[in-house]
């Protein structure tokens, strides 16, 4: 007798469809059992409020972790920048594969690059952490730029710039690979003058604790250098008390040679959404060879941000 399919729960928007198809195949490939994509709306999805207003915390995924918990999926497919840091009972994160790259990227008229756009161009992002390092970017370089928030699928927002409202807009060039749109950006944002969300371009494959089996196989597609970096930023943004939607961007990368790296460099800021202030720092430990080594090189650099008075420049804290 076959095995019944595995029910993967996703949300509907486009790129979302493209991340689980993909990690469909692999499920696949890996346990030879068939994979339906099981498709959920969440809240994020239908609130048309800026994602500061609703909070931002978990707005894309409950829904999908009701499902689960109930049992209507087997195992469901997040954008980690999204996932809240805190962990759920009765579910674990079974798989964090290999991070697509997890820049910022500009999609501008005329195929400008943001060191071309004109004085006062409107650009348009629904992040806050965008908005911050943005400013502070074209202020220090002696550029003048309107920051205007947006919501949106993909589609939505380069239209932005298509019918002339905006003169760019800032997507994550991850979303944009993996929907195959990439060649329509005009400039990569270096990690340098903008930091991405905490697990940018890493996506987290979730399932029910009490599934082992299921967690044991799904595991094959964990990338451990993937999961030791975004578990460090993770544990960055949860120390600062700071939910998805705060204005904190944090980058750990590997210095060395590749897989013969080290040492783990870990980056963040916090900024208010002008770019009048920012607290950014930077620190650098062995590569992490625990959950645990992980966890502390976060908490280690946000001790060092607070006390650099970054709580003061993320708003209201998170409850």
């Amino acid at each position: 007798m076959t095995e019944r399919a595995l029910r993967l729960g996703t949300r509907r928007s486009t790129l979302a469809m493209a991340q689980s198809g993909h990690v469909a195949e692999a499920v696949r490939r890996l346990t030879g059992r068939d994979v339906e994509l099981v498709e959920i709306t969440t809240y994020g999805d239908v609130s048309r409020e800026h994602l500061a207003q609703i909070g931002g915390t978990g707005v894309f995924v409950a829904a999908l972790r009701d499902a689960l918990l109930r049992g209507d999926v087997d195992f469901a497919v997040h954008s980690l920048k999204d996932l809240p840091t805190t962990p759920h009972e009765g579910l674990t994160l079974a798989a964090t594969p290999e991070r697509e790259d997890p820049r910022d990227a500009l999609v501008a008229r005329d195929g400008l690059t943001f060191h071309e756009l004109p004085d006062g161009a409107r650009v348009g992002t629904g992040s806050p952490r965008r908005m911050a390092q943005l400013n502070a970017y074209a202020r220090s370089h002696g550029l003048r730029i309107e920051t205007v928030p947006i919501r949106g699928n993909v589609d939505t927002r380069i239209g932005y710039v298509r019918n002339g409202e905006f003169d760019a807009v800032v997507l994550a060039a991850a979303g944009l690979h993996r929907i195959g749109r990439i060649d329509e950006v005009t400039d990569f944002l270096s990690v340098d003058f903008v930091l991405p969300a905490p697990g940018q371009g890493a996506l987290a494959i979730e399932c029910s604790a009490a599934d082992a089996d299921l967690a044991a196989a799904l595991a094959g597609l964990d990338d451990p250098h993937t999961r030791a970096a975004v578990t460090a930023e993770r544990s960055l943004l949860a120390a600062l008390e700071a939910g998805c939607s705060a204005p904190v961007g944090a980058l750990a990368d590997l210095l060395g040679d590749g897989q013969d790296a080290t040492e783990m460099r870990l980056r963040g800021v916090v900024g208010t959404p002008d770019g009048s202030a920012l607290v950014q720092l930077s620190t650098t430990g062995p590569v992490p060879t625990s959950h645990g080594d992980a966890i502390a090189l976060g908490r280690e650099l946000a001790s060092e941000m607070l006390a650099k008075g970054a709580a003061g420049l993320m708003g209201e804290r998170a409850l």
